[in-house]
């Protein structure tokens, strides 16, 4: 039943964000008047071969357009009449172009079609954010309850924290919000500091004036983290957790003989274990319980900690929540660009980063979550965004570049190098998901 759960929010997720996504070009194309022949959530092909298993689950023609829904439960699309992509060649368009064709139209006209999508997704998003927002709140960490104190990072630890320190003061102003230590006004700021208590003792700590660029160069905001204490909240099903027999409200109490009271404690452990099999004492139904646990090379086990700090939650009107649903949305953004750019610079692994569907379903959850199942399709819906624009032929920033080099150059590629391209683009994203498929989950059980 768990499964089933997971599957189907992880498909009622995908359905809701390539429905409005493919929306998104099918009514940028209606407002300028090119026809679009269909309109198909999941594919009606094998894709990406669009002559083979040719057939629907339903399908109904409404003027010029067909509406369906198909077979192959991935993705969707909209055959706009005129345009070279899956379902039509540079051999289908070789008559002179019609007026409700796409390829007739100007090139400002057809880069917004093609943008349509990724716009659809990127206010999809906001608006998912900024509902959540409005009727959820903002919850946010007081500073009163980071009442154990923090642990810094390396970068931290440079500039003069210590474990077990409590920040008092920021700038010789108390504060109400934990976030504030990380606020662009000190970070930024000429001569701030931060006031700690250290063993009953006031200390001062300087922000380094290239601070901001020392952030930029660890990739890491979080330069401190409270030290909370938690419990296990949910158990990912299949991981090493699950596997060990760990479960939900287990407090774990030592991770090979070292003492985990507190979450950023048990991270530093399992990192210092990566790779083994190691003992875990957890607390249960107040009995101490010993199981044995293989940590994976990147130091995690995989399970949902639950802290036992007492968050607070701020409450915004509609119009307010906007604003903080916008930022929550673009900030999913950033945190691809920043994984981008470290898979990039070979600090993280392209293969242990890219999951399937299978990761997806399993963060959705075996529990039906409405609040965890809008705010994973809102950052899907961003994602998708981000993933659309990246200039891959066959994807929607692919037409993007070549639209953007025929508005500068003056000409158009030709419609034989757009199919090329096109091939060629279908080749990658066949690879791709052979590799997200089937290759990678298989090295990953080879792995365990």
């Amino acid at each position: 039943m768990t499964g089933l759960i997971m599957a189907g929010q992880m498909l009622l997720g995908l359905s809701i964000l390539v429905g409005l996504h493919e929306f998104g070009h099918f009514a940028a194309a209606k407002y300028f008047k090119i026809r679009v022949d269909k309109f198909y959530i999941f594919f009606d092909f094998l894709f990406p071969l669009p002559g083979v298993m040719n057939f629907a689950l339903f399908k109904k023609k409404i003027g010029e357009t067909e509406y369906g829904l198909g077979w192959f439960p991935l993705g969707g699309y909209v055959a706009i009449h005129g345009m070279i992509d899956e379902t039509q060649d540079a051999e289908t368009l070789a008559s002179e172009p019609q007026p409700n064709e796409f390829r007739s139209k100007p090139a400002w006209q057809r880069l917004i079609v093609m943008l349509g999508g990724i716009i659809m997704n990127v206010i999809t998003g906001i608006v998912i954010f900024s509902l959540l927002t409005f009727k959820y709140g903002e919850s946010y960490l007081p500073a009163s309850e980071a009442r154990f104190g923090i642990v810094p990072n390396e970068l931290g630890k440079q500039i003069g924290f210590r474990e077990g320190d409590k920040i008092v003061k920021i700038n010789g102003q108390p504060f109400e919000d934990f976030s504030d230590v990380y606020s662009p006004e000190v970070i930024l700021g000429n001569n701030a500091y931060y006031t700690v208590d250290r063993n009953g003792e006031l200390r001062d700590i300087n922000v380094p004036n290239n601070f901001m660029d020392r952030l930029a160069d660890e990739g890491e905001q979080r330069f401190v983290q409270p030290l909370d204490p938690f419990v296990v909240d949910e158990v990912t099903p299949s991981s090493p957790a699950d596997r060990a027999g760990l479960q939900a409200n287990d407090q774990i109490l030592t991770v090979a003989g070292k003492t985990t009271q507190f979450f950023p404690q048990l991270q530093q452990a399992l990192k210092d274990n990566a790779g083994k099999t190691v003992p875990v004492q957890v607390k249960r139904a107040g009995q101490p319980v010993t199981i044995k646990v293989a940590v994976d090379d990147d130091g995690k086990i995989g399970f949902r900690p639950k802290s036992l700090l007492n968050v607070k939650t701020r409450q915004y009107g509609l119009l307010q929540a906007v604003p903080v649903g916008t930022k929550t949305a673009f900030g999913v953004v950033t945190t691809q660009v920043k994984a981008f750019a470290k898979i990039f610079r070979g600090e993280a692994s392209f293969r242990k980063s890219i999951g399937g569907p299978i990761e997806i379903a399993q963060q959705y959850g075996g529990k039906w979550d409405w609040y965890r199942f809008w705010t994973l399709t809102g950052m899907l819906s961003m994602v998708l965004a981000f993933m659309n624009l990246l200039p891959i032929p066959a994807l929607d920033g692919g037409h993007v570049i070549f639209l953007l080099y025929e508005m500068i150059a003056g000409r158009k590629p030709s419609d034989k190098f757009l199919e090329n391209a096109q091939k060629v683009g279908m080749m990658l994203i066949l690879a791709l998901m052979a590799f997200v498929l089937i290759i990678n989950p298989i090295l990953k059980k080879l792995a365990l």
